[in-house]
């Protein structure tokens, strides 16, 4: 079973990006679980998100999980929670920064010895998007480290998830978010 844990603020699409991640990969007939957990649920408010993939049915309902990859959207949060909470010696990890890897694992020395990948999702989020919603560039960053789909099919795959709320303007800008953070994560 492939676990995913998102760190994120209220509001920066962590629980949307887990279930449109979810969406997409219950199209491919796999078993999919998307769920949040996060305390007063206001806007900046620090939250987790999980997904749980898997061929078989998924029986585990428990928040409780050692991630194969944890995906940390808001800077931050990196230095404030316990990110490494429960990781595998294999876990990877998919921070948002502003900071080279080398400044990165400098100022948060327990990542040091693990699969650390580093991309400005809040940038390209406001490049793409005009706002700082990092979650389709994380979900670019995760397609292209985790190997699990390839990119034109996700993006065709998540445009149609997107299709049911948002207008062809913000797709677009996701796709641009999604391919650039694919292209230039570490």
């Amino acid at each position: 079973m492939l676990q995913i844990r998102w760190h994120s603020r209220a509001g920066q699409g962590a629980i949307t990006g887990a279930k449109g991640l979810a969406d997409v990969v219950a199209g491919t007939g796999k078993e999919v679980q998307a769920f949040a957990l996060y305390g007063s649920a206001k806007r900046g408010a620090a939250m987790t998100a999980y997904n749980r993939i898997d061929s078989s049915p998924i029986l585990n309902h428990e928040k409780f999980m050692s991630p194969d990859y944890i995906l940390v959207i808001d800077p931050g949060l990196t230095f404030i929670t316990d990110i490494c909470a429960d990781e595998k010696p294999t876990t990877s990890y998919i921070i948002t920064t502003h900071l080279s890897k080398e400044e990165l694992l400098d100022k948060k020395p327990d990542l040091k010895g693990k699969k650390v990948h580093t991309l400005d999702c809040i940038k390209i989020s406001i490049d793409t998007l005009g706002k700082p919603i990092p979650n389709a560039p994380m979900l670019g960053a995760f397609i292209k480290i985790s190997g699990m789909l390839e990119i034109e099919f996700f993006k065709e795959a998540f445009k149609k998830v997107l299709g049911k709320k948002l207008p062809q303007k913000v797709i677009d800008a996701n796709m641009l978010a999604i391919q650039r953070a694919y292209d230039e994560v570490k």
